[in-house]
């Protein structure tokens, strides 16, 4: 007899394989085990360390051109303080740890649904650590879960998934786009109208709470192309020829100087464009929207607007990780050969970063052809997802996998089915 509810095939094993592999990565950032290339945790023990002192006197870090977040990053520099007693770096690798395992704990959740799977846990578990220490030692883990956490709410409950991602987007920016597949009429309204409401006074709390909330938008506008983006390739390829750039630590990356690249970063700038023009032309011709859509649609924007990035730090990498690991916690996702490739993206990323990082400044052939391995698997998954999401959500076009409406579907109401 079939019950309708999901299998929950996991075990122990995906609790002990996280277990396993956080452990190396606590290890890594605390320099029990030592990885080859730059010490990845100075950000948190110097620079966050730093921030965290001038949020305490009252105000942001108006005079550091590196602070180029959302006013809401600040709860994450200062979340350290929670515990007091520890010192500022043990600390935040704790807090990060934490928010990995609620990550965790969502997906195993939301695998026991009916028409849901454990795949999406396992995404979570293999990928954080293929990127190396590096995620535990940057704060976008943290953004992460609650992107996640707003996609798995917004199957039964769009106005939480409109509240985290106001608030997920006030904390680095990109969670706003997990708002772009949310199903068309009632639960679009009651998604995109929380987000408004909440971001609304979210923005307003953090600039009457300290002066300089939004001084971060001229710093993130002054930024160049850094050394590991899709536009840093025409000028590492350039320098095989003679080209007389340099490299130069700005604004908190490691950028190209020379003659030709504030060009170079216009037109990354300008590649966003078309892909916020597909998105909205998409939006407009979507019609079958599954339970699914919402993460897919996620999933799909926020590669685009990371390959048409002047920058793509290898942190990046640990967002697209947290989507497709909730593309496919759903049964029938279109997103598993992107999911993948984005796999083999983080595994590569670690290469490059920071195993990899001197022969990537210095644009040796073994840094180009990191970068142009990892950077080729993102544009791919790129591709292929805006693919498949076209065809499995607009009319007239062969549908993807099939569409299967699960009973949790938005305010109560089933999803239309693709086939």
């Amino acid at each position: 007899m079939t019950t309708g509810r999901a299998p929950t095939g996991t075990g122990p094993w995906p609790y002990a394989v996280w277990a396993l592999t956080r452990g190396w990565l606590l290890a890594c950032v605390f320099k029990v085990v030592t990885v080859a290339g730059p010490d990845v945790t100075v950000d948190v023990s110097v620079i966050y360390r730093g921030w965290y002192e001038v949020l305490l006197t009252g105000t942001y870090p108006l005079d550091d051109v590196t602070w180029q977040y959302p006013p809401g990053a600040a709860l994450a520099i200062l979340s350290p303080a929670l515990l007091p007693s520890w010192e500022y770096a043990t600390a935040f690798f704790v807090l990060v740890l934490v928010c990995d395992a609620l990550v965790l704990g969502l997906l195993l959740y939301a695998g026991r649904r009916p028409g849901m799977r454990a795949a999406g846990a396992w995404v979570w578990v293999v990928g954080v650590p293929l990127l190396g220490p590096t995620v535990y030692a940057r704060y976008d883990l943290m953004v992460t879960a609650v992107a996640v956490a707003a996609l798995l709410a917004g199957v039964r409950r769009p106005r939480a998934l409109g509240a985290l991602a106001a608030f997920g987007a006030l904390l680095k920016g990109w969670p706003v786009l997990v708002l772009a597949g949310v199903r068309k009429g009632r639960p679009t309204r009651a998604a995109w109208s929380s987000a408004a409401l909440a971001g609304a006074g979210l923005a307003a709390a953090f600039a009457l709470w300290m002066p300089g909330a939004f001084a971060f938008l001229a710093f993130q506008r002054d930024r160049g192309t850094e050394v590991e983006s899709l536009g840093a390739l025409v000028f590492h390829i350039a320098r095989q020829f003679g080209w007389a750039g340099r490299v130069e630590l700005r604004y908190g990356s490691m950028e190209f100087v020379g003659p030709p690249v504030e060009l170079v970063s216009t037109l990354a700038l300008g590649l966003a464009v078309p892909a916020l023009g597909w998105l909205l032309l998409w939006r407009l011709r979507a019609r079958l929207f599954a339970v699914r859509t919402p993460a897919e649609a996620a999933f799909t924007a926020v590669l685009l607007f990371t390959v048409t990035s002047r920058v793509i730090s290898p942190q990046y990498v640990v967002w697209l990780v947290g989507l497709a690991a909730v593309c496919l916690a759903f049964r029938g996702t279109a997103m598993a050969l992107p999911a993948v490739l984005v796999l083999v993206a983080a595994g590569v990323t670690f290469l490059e970063f920071p195993i990899g990082f001197a022969s990537v400044v210095a644009s040796d052939a073994w840094g180009v052809t990191l970068l142009v391995v990892r950077n080729g698997l993102l544009v791919a998954a790129s591709l292929i997802a805006a693919r498949r999401l076209w065809r499995s959500t607009v009319p007239g076009r062969p549908a993807g996998p099939r569409a299967e409406a699960s009973p949790g579907a938005a305010e109560g109401q089933p999803s239309r089915v693709a086939r």
